[in-house]
């Protein structure tokens, strides 16, 4: 069942209905991140992650062995999210 529904506008612009913008703890000046994820289309607060998800989006072969194999396995997943083309 929907929480609520919004209108797109012809510049391709929505409002977030109040209802939704109480559930996610937002206001002006928030930023909303879209996510796809088995076919669905997720939206989010952005910087709501989870010590999971993060360590999944950078860990995916099991834990890091070392202080530098952390910070490595940050700067490829930046460079993966951030590559132009």
């Amino acid at each position: 069942m929907a929480i609520a529904q919004s209108k797109i506008t012809a510049q391709g612009q929505i409002s977030v209905p109040a209802e939704v913008r109480k559930k996610l703890g937002v206001g002006p000046g928030s930023i909303l991140e879209w996510n796809e994820s088995n076919g669905q289309v997720v939206v989010r607060r952005s910087g709501r992650y989870t010590s999971t998800d993060i360590h999944e989006a950078l860990f995916a072969g099991g834990l890091p062995k070392t202080r530098l194999s952390v910070k490595e396995g940050i700067k490829k997943h930046l460079r993966g999210k951030h590559a132009r083309g």
